[in-house]
């Protein structure tokens, strides 16, 4: 009888210890709950360690650390291309001015535990979270909005060296699967703003080099620095208002692409990583701001070698950093998208 009771008390107390084991926090994001699909959506689990992914189910996502890539930026996916999981196709840095000091969100330090790249909260409203929790993100919010589902969530930044408090609203629209709205707010408790500079920063993976502008004109990066072989950044080259594609409404549009025709097929140098080397079908990318101020420019710069090495990027230098900046405004607007159509295409059908 005693020998019965032990070994059913034992197989309890074994049960228990596998339920608690089920249950034990996973320090690998990759391991934690994958997002869920809710109808065209793709939205981190509810009540579960969950990875902190958003946006359309077949069409492009974003994530924040520390599902992948390094802290303060944005992460964009595009799986329509043909990527692989994970597979990062840009990213999307915070770079708020103040009394003309520009913080950058991917390379300054954290104030909570001293290690570069500011950390990103998630949140399903404009309140910011009072508790760092990245394994239980914000699931984000359907709506409606001119009879178009909508997906919406609110992105919190660590407060920057320079006194900015700032955050963004990433909107994602039914129909408009390739792009996204980002709206940048500063809180009460920032410092003024002069600028929000929110700037796609990884455009060498595509290795983007053509910028189309108004009246068919473009800027390639080989002509614009043809000489320059250094391992850093170029200087800046600035795009003013008049000289960007406009629409019937107003919108200003800043288009770039590779001019490769495909650039997967590249010859790389042997000391390139892996992760710079490009996969997929070629896309282009853009930024529009559908109601610009007279301040608005877009702004590019660009590197001869991959970022953080000394490996030459094929073909030559590329752009980089690809921006919209303007005098700050609260909440003001920009769309940012990838699509696989050609510029052309792309053009003419947001021109009709």
């Amino acid at each position: 009888m005693k020998s019965k009771l032990f070994t059913t008390i034992m197989l309890l107390v074994a049960a228990t210890l596998q339920s608690f084991a089920g249950n034990t926090p996973k320090d690998n994001p990759r391991e934690w709950a994958a997002p869920v699909k809710n109808g065209i959506w793709l939205q981190p689990a509810s009540n579960t360690q969950a990875q902190p992914m958003w946006g359309f189910a077949d069409g492009i996502r974003i994530s924040i650390a520390p599902l992948a890539g390094p802290r303060g930026l944005i992460q964009i996916y595009t799986p329509y291309l043909g990527h692989r999981p994970f597979e990062i196709m840009n990213y999307i840095a915070f770079e708020p001015v103040v009394d003309g000091q520009r913080g950058l969100s991917e390379l300054e330090f954290s104030k909570l535990d001293n290690t570069h790249g500011k950390r990103f909260w998630s949140s399903n409203t404009a309140e910011k979270p009072l508790v760092y929790k990245p394994d239980y993100p914000a699931q984000g919010v359907i709506g409606k909005e001119n009879g178009k589902e909508t997906l919406t969530v609110y992105i919190f930044c660590e407060t920057f060296d320079n006194g900015a408090d700032v955050y963004v609203r990433v909107k994602f629209t039914e129909g408009k699967p390739y792009e996204f709205e980002v709206s940048g707010y500063a809180t009460e408790k920032s410092k003024k703003l002069n600028r929000f500079i929110l700037t796609a920063t990884m455009g060498n993976k595509a290795r983007l080099r053509t910028l189309y502008l108004a009246d068919g004109k473009t800027k390639v990066s080989t002509e614009l620095w043809p000489e320059y072989k250094d391992s850093n950044f170029t200087p800046h080259d600035h795009t003013p208002l008049s000289q960007l594609i406009r629409d019937k409404k107003g919108g200003a549009w800043y288009i770039a692409t590779p001019n490769e025709a495909d650039p997967s097929k590249a010859e790389h140098h042997p000391s390139t990583a892996p992760h710079w080397k490009y996969v997929g079908k070629k896309a282009t990318q853009y930024w529009y701001c559908p109601k610009p101020s007279n301040s608005l420019e877009g702004i590019v710069n660009g590197r001869f070698t991959y970022w953080a090495s000394k490996s030459p990027i094929p073909g030559g230098i590329a752009y980089e950093n690809f921006e919209y900046t303007e005098l700050f405004r609260n909440g003001q607007s920009y769309v940012f998208g990838i699509t696989p159509e050609t510029p052309e295409e792309f053009i003419k059908r947001v021109m009709k």
